[in-house]
């Protein structure tokens, strides 16, 4: 009898260990037969098609096709693009320090880093950049931009722009840098005679966290640093190893920073702080919004969980998700999700579902609770949750439109080219009622009318055959929306004071660069206010943390 269940459990094993050899038997040959079906269909296009097609092109198209019934992280990047994936793990790259976009379909120059050729040789944001070398560009060679601008260090690159208030063509002749993208881009005491060190991070390259400790080290020579407010807002993210580096300058020795899972959740990999802390028991704040995303989240995620500080702001973006960067052959890049995360508590934060295709539905209704080292509560699902919510200021109608139309951006790169003196514009000396009313003016000038939510209403009426072909109709709908045209009026001088702030904004990016823009903009930032007023209150800084 014993033999016979000796003979039975060998048979169990053999027969599970064959189902799943068989398994595995069956994906690689799918694979292989897909391979080849895929093949097939490739080279008969290719070659048979009626119209002559770029092999390559079409190769890197169903590579796309591909990828995109994944998630929006896994992306393919040729040749051509191997300095985008130098500058996603390195932040660096051979160019001039500048960064373009489409503003009223033209490419626009959207803002200069300090120090680099761009700026130093004149360039200003505003300037529309017409051709680069011999190559005109617009809007339809906008996506290969970056393979023009991008370069060898040392080399030359000649650019052509237009510019507001100039009636012909400037042109550059700009010598490539390497450009270091800089993951702190501030870092400064805040309020300005306090102990308190506000850090601005905005990336997560490899040098992120030696970034944070020189700076770190070098401000502890000006004075005792008695508290920290990291500011991950707008940040998307980056390495996990640069989150892990960033986030053992907090924590103690040996505190589970991360989890991360692969496929099944058959491998589990756990990362744990090695370092000592270089801010270890000082109190901290860190601001988060709905843009702060990946390695921001695993940092936040990680603090929050240990409670070794007070998150502050609004939920963040909700990325759950590792990826992994894979070489091909011949210089091609793969960028694709080969895991998940989850926060030392265990919570996987990831907000959508790419797999069962759920992308609109949050998944808060399916959200799990757990618990935080001193018992709070916190929970999975929709991204990290602020310990202290406190809503970024809600843009009106008529401020959201103007953003949109890039009133404001435009507006200020006129003023900026008619009043600007060596590259400089005194904010300080400019009346708040004058730039108002010129801006006004302005907008007149560029037929900007409020609409609103009526505006694709009132366009389709305007355009109807009924209005067009009854002039009693034309008149009265004429004055109808001409009465709109005067509410917009009305509405713009209500929102007076936060014009002129958004204008200043605008102004002093071009004039006192990302530091200026950042330090003017403390002056009316809540979050940042509310995170102070914590950090200076021990009682309640202490009671968020539950610590006695």
């Amino acid at each position: 009898m014993k033999f016979n269940k000796n003979i039975f459990f060998i048979a169990f094993i053999f027969l599970t260990f064959g189902f799943i050899l068989r398994s595995d038997g069956d994906i690689y040959f799918e694979i292989s037969k897909s391979i080849d079906i895929f093949g097939e269909v490739y080279k008969q296009v290719t070659i048979n098609y009626v119209d002559n097609i770029n092999p390559q092109k079409f190769m890197e198209k169903g590579i796309e096709g591909m990828l995109s019934s994944l998630d929006p992280y896994s992306n393919f990047y040729n040749y051509e693009k191997e300095k985008d994936v130098e500058v996603i793990t390195n932040g660096k790259y051979g160019g001039i320090g500048a960064t373009v976009g489409l503003q009223d379909n033209q490419v626009t120059i959207m803002d200069l880093l300090d120090g680099y050729p761009a700026q130093i040789q004149g360039l200003r944001i505003g300037d529309v950049i017409v051709k680069i070398d011999s190559i005109p560009i617009n809007e339809s060679n906008y996506e290969d931009l970056g393979s023009k601008l991008k370069g060898e260090p040392g080399s030359f690159v000649k650019i052509k722009i237009l510019r507001q208030g100039e009636e012909d063509t400037l042109s550059f002749n700009l010598v490539r840098e390497e450009i270091i993208l800089k993951n702190i881009t501030y870092c400064e005491f805040f309020p300005k005679n306090s102990n308190n060190l506000y850090i601005k991070l905005t990336g997560f390259t490899r040098t992120a966290g030696t970034e944070l400790r020189n700076e770190f080290e070098s401000k502890q020579k000006e004075r005792e640093i008695k508290s920290v407010i990291l500011d991950l807002r707008g940040n998307p993210g980056g390495l996990l190893d640069a989150a892990i580096d960033i986030s053992e300058k907090f924590l103690n020795t040996e505190q589970l920073i991360v989890s991360v899972a692969n496929k099944d959740s058959v491998k589990i990999e756990k990362y744990y702080s090695k370092e000592s802390p270089i801010a270890g028991k000082i109190p901290l704040v860190i601001l988060i919004n709905g843009n702060s995303a990946s390695a921001s989240e695993i940092v936040a995620g990680a603090i929050q969980d240990h409670d070794r500080g007070v998150i502050v702001g609004e939920t963040s973006f909700g990325k759950g998700l590792v990826q992994s960067v894979i070489k091909l052959p011949y210089n091609n890049t793969l960028k694709l999700t080969t895991g998940k995360y989850y926060t030392p508590s265990g919570r996987l934060i990831q907000k959508l579902n790419y797999n069962n295709k759920v992308l609109e539905v949050p998944q808060r209704n399916i959200a799990t609770k757990f618990k935080t080292d001193n018992g709070r509560i916190v929970m999975s699902a929709g991204g990290i949750t602020p310990d202290s919510v406190v809503k970024s200021f809600e843009l009106s109608p008529i401020l959201e439109e103007l953003l949109s139309s890039g009133m404001f951006f435009k507006f200020a790169s006129h003023y900026f080219n008619e009043n600007e003196k060596d590259g400089k514009i005194q904010i300080s000396k400019i009346s708040d009622n004058q730039i108002f009313e010129l801006f006004k003016e302005y907008l007149n000038a560029n037929n900007f009318d409020y609409l609103g939510e009526d505006r694709k209403a009132i366009e389709k009426i305007e355009k109807s055959k009924s209005v067009k072909e009854s002039k009693e109709l034309s008149e009265k709908f004429a004055e109808f929306k001409s009465i709109l045209v005067q509410k917009s009026s009305s509405a713009l001088n209500k929102e007076k004071q936060e014009i002129v702030k958004l204008i200043k904004l605008e102004l002093v990016s071009r004039s006192m660069g990302l530091k200026g823009k950042i330090e003017y903009a403390q002056g009316f930032d809540e979050q940042l206010a509310t995170a102070v007023k914590i950090i200076e209150n021990t009682k309640l800084y202490n009671k968020i943390l539950k610590r006695r």
